[in-house]
């Protein structure tokens, strides 16, 4: 038996209780501690939070399949969308595409899922039809041609995986709907996230875009789990620094090589890092906050905003060698000139300082708020 399923009753993925009880629990107590910690935050600063876990997670899920997104102009996409108020930079369909479908799959986590809408996330993800050169079928399951995994050059190609034949998928995928909208609530929601990720990778059931879908079912499953319409952490990006160990369990457990408590295991460590590393991120979006509120009165342009969330984005420090108006005529295309006048604009209003130190070049910085003030 070469695949997984091939068996029968393939997706009664079996797995050891006693394995996984305790760093279940430790994650349950992770995610409380988090959940309890945003409980009390207004809506402007919770917005900002969903915001920011929001750019990250479009960012690192296209990342995990190779595509480079413009940060800034999936800020700008997010931003419209939730309302924000310094969203700056051009549309890209396929972007706003993805953000459209990560919301959708939170935000009415409550809805059932139902093919029509799996379909409806396809078609926003591909709106050309295409996926790079390549013509696709949208908003459709894939065709009778095999689905393979492969990886390596033109001639030399590895197959990883192969996923089930076409005449299998239509109902592999009632199957799957039909369970998913009848186990919330029956299985714990952090395995049920677990089981609903590796199910739908194994079916297969598009010509791409699978692992996209994926990941945002997963969203679903655990905003159900923590009945929130907004996510404060990003699974994907973890996924993103663990993608070479993340594609090997997936294909170790497709393939029958190693058992699926293996695969819970590396979830439930997926979702508790992901948690831990989202204090950092809200702890940027708070001191966004404070420094917006700071110069809420300022007059400012798209540039010098973009600039600005540029740095902020960073964090402290992370801006190596500073601003300089060379950056800054590369980063917003202004002249020289324009620069120039700009950068000492923000340096009267005291958004910007010179930092101290030798060289041809002025750096500057932000004026950072104060932690506590």
């Amino acid at each position: 038996m070469k695949y997984i399923w091939e068996r029968k009753n393939w997706f009664d993925f079996k797995y050891d209780n006693t394995v996984l009880l305790k760093p279940l629990s430790e994650l349950r107590v992770l995610q409380g501690k988090l959940l309890g910690r945003l409980a009390s935050l207004d809506i402007k600063l919770e917005t900002e939070a969903q915001g920011a876990i929001l750019v990250e997670e479009a960012v690192r899920t296209a990342e995990i399949e190779g595509q480079k997104l413009n940060r800034d102009e999936v800020r700008s996409s997010v931003a419209v969308k939730l309302g924000l108020p310094y969203g700056v930079g051009s549309h890209n369909r396929n972007i706003d595409g993805l953000v459209d479908v990560l919301l959708d799959a939170v935000r009415f986590h409550d809805k059932p899922l139902t093919l029509e809408r799996l379909n409806g996330w396809h078609a926003a993800l591909f709106p050309t039809g295409y996926s790079g050169l390549r013509k696709i079928k949208t908003g459709k399951p894939r065709g009778n041609e095999p689905m393979q995994i492969v990886s390596g050059p033109i001639g030399k190609e590895k197959v990883h995986f192969e996923a089930l034949p076409r005449d299998r998928l239509d109902e592999e995928m009632r199957l799957f709907l039909k369970w998913w909208n009848s186990s919330q609530g029956s299985v714990d929601g952090i395995l049920r996230a677990a089981v609903a990720h590796l199910r739908f990778l194994t079916i297969h059931p598009y010509e791409d875009g699978n692992g996209r879908i994926a990941r945002a079912i997963t969203d679903m499953a655990l905003a159900q789990d923590e009945k929130m319409k907004v996510r404060f952490y990003s699974v994907s990006s973890e996924i993103m620094r663990s993608r070479n160990e993340y594609y090997n369990i997936l294909e170790g457990v497709q393939r029958c090589r190693i058992d699926p408590t293996e695969w819970f295991l590396w979830f439930i460590k997926c979702i508790t890092t992901s948690i831990e590393d989202s204090r950092d991120i809200i702890a940027n979006v708070f001191m966004k906050v404070d420094f917006w509120n700071q110069h809420a009165q300022d007059e400012l342009n798209d540039r010098q905003k973009k600039i600005i969330n540029h740095i902020l984005e960073l964090g402290p420090g992370n801006f190596t060698g500073g601003l300089t108006t060379r950056k800054y005529v590369s980063i917003t295309k202004a002249s020289r000139a324009t620069a120039f006048r700009e950068i000492s604009d923000m340096l009267d209003k005291k958004i910007l300082h010179q930092l101290s130190g030798k060289g041809r070049s002025v750096h500057y910085d932000l004026v950072w708020p104060q932690v506590g003030k």
